[in-house]
């Protein structure tokens, strides 16, 4: 069986859809890899290509708070995105997030299977809409199942899910008050994948 520092290492060189032509890097997942909590967001950042890690930017910043909040510990989860490469667009001097396409979601699935059979979480905590498309199909819808625990798998691996927003939907509030309730409905899902992994 393969380990995860072999997928890692196969994953740097993935050209499974045309997104790794304008990407710095791969960005793999990290974490411990016997990890009981996994939490897959969408695809890596400005930050997070430049510096080859999940969550490391604005967004990673509300994560990192929120999981604080809801008394989780980063360093005890499996952190990984949906879609392994940076797609962008140019804006000025800015590299201006695009959200990934069916197909790309679908070619990097192969890489999110295989984290998940190998470091096998009792839960999954799905960050946004691409995510849970990764996870749920084409169909998934974040309101739908947003503070919600369901049966979820992926390749052999089965467990429980939790979706919720992504953090940079915090980020984009129009207002306080929207940023706001937000944060609180992030932080109340992480709390309840918090309680439902305890119970496992």
């Amino acid at each position: 069986m393969t380990s995860w520092q072999e997928l890692r290492d196969e994953a740097q060189g993935c050209t499974r859809c045309g997104l790794y032509e304008r990407a710095t890097q791969t960005v793999f997942g990290e974490g411990p890899a016997d990890a009981a909590i996994a939490l897959v967001g969408e695809q890596p950042g400005d930050q997070e290509d430049k510096q080859g890690r999940p969550f490391t930017g604005p967004a990673g910043r509300v994560l990192d708070r929120a999981l604080a909040e809801a008394g989780l510990s980063r360093d005890g989860m499996y952190l990984t995105n949906a879609v392994k490469h940076f797609k962008w667009t140019e804006r000025g001097k800015r590299r201006i997030h695009q959200r990934p396409s069916g197909p790309e979601i679908r070619a990097c699935g192969y890489w999110l299977t295989a984290e998940l059979e190998i470091v096998r979480p009792e839960l999954v905590v799905l960050l946004g809409a691409v995510a849970g498309q990764a996870m749920l199909g084409s169909g998934y819808r974040v309101g739908e199942h947003q503070g919600k625990a369901e049966e979820g798998s992926l390749g052999s691996w089965q467990g429980l899910v939790v979706g919720t927003i992504h953090p940079s939907a915090v980020l984009r509030g129009p207002d306080q008050e929207s940023r706001d309730r937000a944060y609180a409905g992030l932080v109340s899902d992480l709390v309840l994948a918090r309680e439902t992994a305890a119970r496992q």
